[in-house]
C-alpha cells in the first residue's frame, strides 16, 4: 500500500491561509486527514505547518503540489511512502 503524505509551510499565515484554504477546498475529496500546526506561545505564529494525508490519482496530487507551491510564502513537498 502507498502512502502520500504532503507537508506544507505557510509564511505570512494570517495573510496567505485564506489563499491556501481555497487550494485545498478545489482538491478537497483527495485529502483523507489535514493537521495544522503552528506556536501559541503568548503569540499566534505567523509560520504555519499542515500535514495532509492524499488519497487518490498521482496526477491530481502532483496538481495540489503544484498549486500549492505557486502560492506566495508557501512551501509544499510530497512523501511517497511505499
Amino acid at each position: 500500500m502507498t502512502c502520500h503524505i504532503m507537508v506544507v509551510k505557510i509564511g505570512d499565515r494570517r495573510e496567505h491561509s485564506p489563499k491556501v484554504q481555497e487550494v485545498l477546498s478545489q482538491f478537497g475529496c483527495s485529502i483523507k486527514v489535514r493537521l495544522g500546526l503552528h506556536e501559541t506561545d503568548n503569540v499566534c505564529s505567523e509560520e504555519g505547518i499542515l500535514i495532509l494525508q492524499l488519497t487518490g490519482d498521482k496526477d491530481e496530487l502532483l496538481g495540489l503540489e503544484k498549486a500549492l507551491n505557486e502560492l506566495k510564502s508557501v512551501k509544499a513537498k510530497m512523501v511517497i511512502l511505499d
